[in-house]
């Protein structure tokens, strides 16, 4: 088997996850690689160096450019702010490596169009980290509604609900809390929660046409973690938008850190002609699903519980025995099996880049829509 030297750029939590995936993926799927956690690069060199003897890293640096340079790295993964996804993209792909970046691509559409442009143009393998499309209960769902059992879809429905930012006294910016620094993060809710539920949902039920959303501000000033000092936040607490699907279905989406009693709440549900399902991220390995077509006498919501092996449920297969569940960190197992073997078929593995793009334009549309007050057509 061949060997695959990994550099990771981050060792928050994201950076954690993807380290897991690398160290287990040999152990439970057949891939033609064996990754190894060649260099882990952070902000603090005392830091990285704890990071990489508790992960088995190499290597440690602050430089990421080093990791880009480093001719025997094959893999850049990129698990820093989204501000910072552009140009150690753009120069991974310069450089020839395959990556793997962390949602959403990239601050707004025009950088995102310039980092599928460079991955376009160099040729390499890239992936972008919309883990719970590999959740197996989720890519269930794709399965069922490409067998075309939900019929004509009508209506599709998420929510990713969260409170950690209910208190004034949480900062912005800084390692810990950049998600709540427009600078770093590009946007709130928007592009951190509601991106995973427009990435599943073009998956799942195809392109988004329009927009018309709201967004709200809650807490107007929060202290700065570099500079201790009150500064206006520029990114949205909550969002909620309605949209019109391509394939003529309705689609609602609501997203807030301000939803006490929610830790990280996502569902879904989609409505078709003849059948429904829905999904919860706190029952993760249950898809629910209704069949008008039963019979009568005994027509109703099924819990089906997905961890049965033979094929018929994604991914159970490879790990214990049917009715044991896995949970939230073998979604990135799945994730890394399907980029290696994708990488040694020469095949594309979804979401690319160029399908990252998408769920940037519908992002941005929704910001544009709230600061507009009107429908937003998503643009080319």
């Amino acid at each position: 088997m061949e060997q695959l030297n990994v550099g990771i750029i981050g060792y928050g939590f994201m950076g954690r996850t993807h380290s897991n995936a690398y160290r287990k993926v040999n152990n439970f799927f057949d891939v033609p690689y064996r990754p190894v956690l060649k260099t882990i690069c952070g902000l603090d060199a005392g830091e990285a160096e704890a990071f990489a003897a508790r992960w088995g890293f190499e290597s440690h640096t602050t430089d990421w450019k080093s990791v880009i340079e480093d001719e025997s790295i094959g893999v850049v993964d990129i698990c820093v702010p989204n501000n910072l996804h552009k140009e150690i993209a753009i120069a991974a792909a310069q450089a020839g490596k395959a990556i793997v970046c962390e949602k959403p691509l990239a601050l707004n559409t025009d950088q995102a169009r310039e980092m599928v442009d460079a991955v376009e143009a160099a040729g390499v393998p890239n992936l972008v980290s919309f883990n719970y499309r590999r959740v197996p209960a989720v890519t269930l769902a794709k399965q069922i509604i490409d067998e075309g059992k939900l019929g004509k879809i009508f209506h599709y429905r998420a929510v990713f609900l969260q409170d950690w930012t209910i208190s004034a006294d949480v900062p912005q910016g800084g390692d810990a809390t950049w998600r709540l620094d427009v600078k770093a993060a590009g946007s709130g809710v928007t592009g951190d929660l509601l991106a995973h539920c427009i990435d599943t949902a073009i998956w799942h039920n195809g392109p988004v046409a329009d927009v018309n959303a709201m967004t709200e501000t809650f807490i107007k000033e929060r202290v700065h973690a570099e500079t201790g000092k009150a500064e206006p936040v520029g990114i949205d607490d909550a969002c909620a938008f309605m949209c019109h699907f391509a394939n003529g279905s309705l689609g609602t989406f609501e997203s807030t850190r301000y939803a006490r009693g929610h830790k990280a709440l996502y569902t879904f549900e989609i409505n078709g002609e003849h059948a429904s399902i829905r999904w919860d991220l706190h029952d993760l390995h249950r898809l629910e699903y209704f069949d008008h077509g039963d019979e009568g006498r005994v027509r109703g919501w099924r819990s089906v519980h997905v961890t049965d092996h033979g094929g018929d449920q994604p991914y159970m297969d490879k790990w214990w025995v049917p009715g044991l569940q896995i949970g939230y960190a073998e979604s990135f197992v799945h994730q890394t099996a399907d980029f290696l073997t994708a990488m040694g078929s020469g095949e594309p593995c979804g979401p690319t880049f160029r399908d990252a793009l998408e769920t940037q334009k519908v992002c941005d549309a929704v910001l544009a829509s709230a600061a507009q007050g009107q429908w937003v057509t998503i643009g080319d």
